[in-house]
């Protein structure tokens, strides 16, 4: 794949995966609200869970950018690109909710009291304009001159952009999971 494309690629799903997380903050109240059977998150929870993880994922993202651009002084990107090859599958499988167990950490956990809505609302905002800012610092394939691990499903060292995928696949994992809440949601009996 051309790096060009990939980086295009990146671009669009991000954009397109953070405006459907978006649009669940203007679902109704009720329907965020809602504990689903299994007791899992509501989808408040979902959302500020999502903010939390770009949070951490972002700081690992924005060193590997500063990382990647100084290893242009070092490392042939010529070289380097020639033998690329963007791991798409497994990537892939981030997004897909129940693809395999996924244990986060406990700071990753969402607190309901810990910030508002709207405030999380502008901190994915933000953080959607981060993670742009940071493809856009690698505009001609310095993303992969540095690696970074990640457990997640095996995942084991990956580049800036992989990375910047991931977390849009992370989000995207979630837009699943409001999705079954919202058809159980209505689905639930009312209450009388």
């Amino acid at each position: 794949m051309e790096i060009r494309s990939l980086i295009a690629e990146v671009n669009s799903f991000l954009i397109s995966t953070f405006a459907q997380v978006d649009a669940w903050f203007d679902q109704p109240a009720a329907l965020r609200s809602y504990r689903p059977a299994d007791q899992g998150w509501t989808i408040e929870e979902i959302l500020l869970h999502i903010g939390l993880t770009n949070h951490f994922l972002l700081i690992l993202i924005e060193k590997g950018t500063a990382k990647a651009l100084l290893n242009t002084r070092g490392l042939n990107l010529a070289t380097e690109l020639a033998h690329y090859q963007f791991p798409r599958e497994k990537l892939a499988a981030i997004g897909v909710l129940h693809a395999f167990s996924w244990v986060r950490p406990e700071h990753m956990e969402p607190r309901t009291a810990a910030q508002s809505l709207p405030a999380t609302r502008q901190q994915l905002h933000e953080q959607l304009a981060q993670a742009l800012s940071c493809l856009a610092q690698l505009p001609a394939g310095e993303g992969i001159l540095h690696q970074t691990t990640m457990t997640v499903n095996s995942l084991g060292k990956i580049n800036v952009y992989e990375y910047i995928y991931f977390l849009a696949q992370h989000a995207h994992r979630h837009l699943a999971q409001m999705q079954e809440n919202a058809i159980e949601f209505a689905g639930a009996p009312t209450p009388n």
